[in-house]
């Protein structure tokens, strides 16, 4: 049957739906592409690929979610990301179609999987931190920019052109996103501060939207503080607040017992009504209200200390 859908879910993207979504379109670009949480499109389909939702990882189903528990992993034990179940099932595809000689294929698909695609699920994953990650792939800004260059064999006159024209704009997109994203975490350091002050001495803080935290927090030397709530589109996280920029170590984790789980059965586990989703990485979990957010947020404190 005819893919007439790539489903994702909705609210902030990742890298990992984000690179999916690369192929995906290429292979299918006929297909609309929805993000999207509601059940209707993430209920699998013969016309539908979704991915980095859905709670479970069924190829046959075309289901490609790492954030169940178990959780899919390769045979070295290293976790999935969407994008490695992607590229693990459509790479090779997407290599036909860009191109390739079949008899690299094979070649090209794993030696991509490891030094780009595994980099990238690592990182989702929390098992790998950003900057090392980076470091580890080559995907510097000076390299990923590097790889628009020509290709030594493209030796038409206006090689260097064209591509120093189809560089242009992502590399804009790069300094005005960086300096964007640095005036936002200024207004964002006075909303937390504010926060800070009539959380009082709650170990648990609540902000009025999704923002960065951490420096603010920081700043203001608020040690005692173990966890953060804030509503999303149309639910509630709390997450952990990470000891460093670029690392996963956080001051505390949610409770062991909700990694993986979802709905019924994270509801079973901590005993609250309207828990959703806990990430296996246990530095964030999802309720359907606030009530139920702040009341998984006091447990996870109780757990803690």
């Amino acid at each position: 049957m005819t893919i007439t859908h790539l489903v994702t879910h909705s609210g902030g993207f990742h890298a990992d739906e984000l690179l999916s979504s690369v192929i995906l379109t290429r292979l299918f670009p006929q297909a609309e592409l929805v993000r999207s949480r509601d059940a209707k499109w993430t209920t699998a389909a013969p016309d539908k690929i979704i991915y980095d939702v859905g709670r479970e990882y069924d190829a046959d189903a075309q289901i490609f979610d790492h954030h169940q528990r178990p959780n899919p992993l390769r045979e070295d034990g290293q976790p999935y990301s969407s994008f490695g179940l992607i590229w693990a099932h459509y790479g090779r595809d997407y290599l036909r179609a860009f191109g390739v000689p079949e008899a690299d294929i094979d070649d090209i698909h794993s030696s991509f999987d490891t030094g780009f695609v595994l980099p990238i699920d690592l990182v989702d994953n929390g098992d790998l931190a950003p900057a090392a990650a980076g470091q580890l792939a080559g995907l510097t800004l000076p390299a990923l920019l590097g790889t628009l260059k020509p290709v030594f064999d493209d030796r038409s006159p206006d090689a260097d052109d064209r591509a120093f024209a189809a560089a242009l704009p992502i590399a804009r997109a790069f300094i005005e996103g960086s300096i964007a994203g640095k005036a936002a975490k200024r207004r964002a350091e006075a909303t937390v501060l504010e926060a800070i002050t009539q959380a009082g001495p709650s170990r648990v803080l609540e902000l009025p939207m999704g923002m960065p935290f951490r420096k603010a927090i920081e700043t203001a030397g608020a040690d005692h503080l173990l966890f953060v709530v804030h509503p999303r589109d149309s639910d509630w996280a709390i997450t952990g607040i990470r000891l460093s920029g670029d690392g996963f170590e956080q001051r505390a984790d949610l409770p062991a017992a909700w990694a993986g789980l979802t709905d019924d059965a994270l509801e079973a586990a901590c005993g609250v009504k309207g828990a959703k989703f806990c990430h296996n990485g246990l530095f964030i979990a999802v309720a359907s209200t606030r009530e139920a957010a702040l009341e998984m947020a006091d447990l996870a404190v109780k757990d803690a200390v």
